[in-house]
């Protein structure tokens, strides 16, 4: 990986600052929720700086030894638009052989709709089989959402047992269903 660094506590309130104005409430946990997620081994943040120190995004990561899963990715407001992300997330991908996944809103507007052509120009595919995010937080709910995977297209059924690791490992539920 070239500018990605992996971050580390010492990084956290700059992230999670980063994490709030990128991301509605529903799309990420409470502050002491998401500063847990550092002792699970499974969990990375990776972080670009800028040259005077500032951050300039970041990628929340999980390897599952078959697949990892992209869950937060956020770009600096003052650098998107001039390849800061591209280069972050083709980075990750180079540095592995494993498939990826992230989640994404439903193509029901402009951004929405950008968002996915920003990961299809990097190799990920659009699968439209229905998928609930569970809740991120107390009190919340379900979340209505798409799967992009990479290289490759996945069917409901082939992506079946990552969503069950996904429920249990990323948002600690067990209201798995199997569909």
């Amino acid at each position: 990986m070239s500018r990605l660094t992996l971050a580390g506590l010492k990084d956290f309130d700059e992230i999670y600052e980063l994490m709030e104005t990128s991301f509605p409430d529903i799309e990420h946990r409470t502050k002491e929720d998401q500063r847990d997620l550092f002792k699970d081994n499974a969990y990375q943040v990776w972080i670009v700086r800028q040259d005077n120190g500032t951050l300039g995004g970041f990628l929340s990561t999980w390897d599952f030894g078959d697949f990892r899963f992209a869950e937060h990715f956020a770009v600096n407001p003052a650098l998107r638009g001039h390849g800061l992300g591209k280069e972050m997330l083709a980075d990750w991908l180079d540095s592995s052989c494993l498939p990826a996944v992230l989640e994404v809103e439903l193509p029901e507007n402009e951004i929405a709709k950008r968002r996915i052509g920003f990961y299809e120009r990097l190799g990920f595919r659009l699968n439209t089989f229905p998928y609930l995010q569970p809740p991120m937080q107390k009190g919340k709910d379900n979340l209505p959402l798409y799967i992009m995977s990479y290289p490759a297209a996945l069917t409901a059924e082939d992506f079946l047992p990552w969503k069950k690791i996904l429920y249990t490992r990323v948002y600690k539920t067990d209201a798995f269903s199997g569909c």
